[in-house]
């Protein structure tokens, strides 16, 4: 009996019972959609963090005040990570300390520094168009390349408006859109909290981040807002842009350095450094990691419908005995009667695994919690094969058994 003549009774065995093996596709269906939708869920929260981190740049330090002892990021003398030790005084963020940190003798890693003053939540109106604006933000022109913030519309401001005080400002993208609908806002004028600025541009689309718009944000120069808005008070953080993706662990050496000669730390900073490169690889350790276990959940799904295959198939043996008995009476071979019901079960996997992956593919298009998923080709592979070789694996004991079974037994099987 050859190949052909197994697959053609394999294929009449299964459709003979149309609706246990329907079953019992259903099972493995399942399993294999899980895996593929669950591991593809994992790589899209993965990759919007990854961005959502990306945005502030991957060679940015961003420093702030910390005034509680201990806690902060970064290491052991960078935010407090590793001494916890009373203070003797805290000082704040000035704007002395951003241009310390700008003296090419003392930190030769660090590109570009950027204060930063924000003023909260402040109301921009045009006309008759008012907008809470989320974030408003007083820097200095590097700012938006440190932070990975491009200019679409218009350009940002330069130095000279820095030096100058002068009120131009930078809009996002939900506050052009929220004060100007279709109008080109460059070259207009709004009002910030009763401030007059003119519009010089439109910073890119950025997108959400979570429950936070990150383009619900204005910038402005730093006097500028200082004068009107903010006060000359310490400054709410300071943005560092290292000299490359490699210098950014160099830099924050050299900026920690800098920082607690200045403020004369002797046990914890009263400061705290958010790396950006370090905070991307230990969110992608703990997302690929959160990915296995959602794929190992998930393959449970498989084993379980593994199991199905197993039960189904020693129901088929033990329904067709007589069957089998005739079958060997009249000459077949043992590898027949074993390749037919290794058959059956592998097609009855294959078949729902093919339908599996059509389904998380399928699934893949639409959000799910918020997550855009992201369908990632090794797992298609890896589910597929897998229940290819569940069929293999649970369908080996059944069909062991219907080819073991003696011709005059079998006959006699009621």
């Amino acid at each position: 009996m050859n190949q052909v003549e197994i697959l053609r009774f394999a294929l009449r065995g299964l459709l003979a019972n149309k609706m246990r093996s329907a079953l019992t596709t259903l099972g493995i269906l399942i399993g294999v959609a899980a895996v593929i939708l669950l591991v593809a869920v994992g790589e899209g929260s993965s990759r919007s963090i990854q961005q959502n981190i990306q945005r502030l740049g991957a060679n940015t330090l961003t420093i702030s005040p910390s005034f509680s002892g201990g806690g902060g990021f970064g290491g052991p003398g960078v935010g407090g990570g590793g001494n916890t030790g009373p203070r003797t005084q805290a000082r704040p963020l000035t704007l002395a300390d951003a241009k310390a940190l700008t003296d090419r003798a003392a930190a030769p890693s660090v590109r570009s520094v950027s204060p930063v003053v924000t003023a909260g939540s402040a109301t921009a109106a045009y006309g008759a168009a008012s907008h809470s604006v989320a974030q408003l933000v007083g820097t200095y022109p590097s700012y938006f390349e440190a932070t990975n913030k491009p200019v679409e519309q218009g350009t940002y401001f330069f130095n000279d408006d820095v030096l100058a005080a002068r009120k131009v400002i930078v809009l996002g993208r939900t506050v052009v859109e929220e004060l100007f609908g279709t109008v080109d806002p460059v070259g207009k004028q709004v009002s910030v909290s009763g401030v007059p600025f003119t519009v010089v541009g439109v910073l890119k689309e950025a997108g959400s981040s979570g429950t936070q718009d990150a383009d619900d944000v204005a910038v402005a120069p730093l006097p500028a807002v200082q004068q009107s808005l903010s006060g000359f008070g310490s400054l709410s953080s300071i943005v560092v842009q290292a000299t490359g993706a490699a210098a950014t662990t160099t830099a924050q050496a050299e900026v920690t350095a800098v920082l607690n000669q200045r403020h004369g730390v002797t046990t914890s900073p009263d400061y705290r450094i958010l790396n950006q490169a370090t905070l991307q690889e230990t969110v992608s350790e703990a997302t690929g990691t959160f990915t296995v276990l959602l794929a190992a959940v998930a393959a449970i799904s498989l084993l379980v419908g593994g199991i199905g295959i197993t039960n189904i198939m020693l129901v088929t043996v033990t329904e067709r005995t007589r069957e089998i008995g005739i079958r060997k009476a009249v000459g077949a071979p043992r590898g027949a009667i074993l390749g037919q019901f290794l058959m059956e079960a592998t097609l009855l996997s294959l078949v729902g695994g093919l339908l599996g992956v059509l389904v998380a593919f399928a699934g893949t298009r639409f959000a799910i919690a918020g997550i855009q998923p992201v369908l990632v080709p090794s797992s298609v592979a890896l589910a597929l094969g897998v229940s290819v070789g569940i069929g293999l694996f649970f369908g080996g004991y059944p069909a062991n058994r219907a080819a073991g079974l003696r011709p005059i037994q079998a006959l006699r099987h009621e």
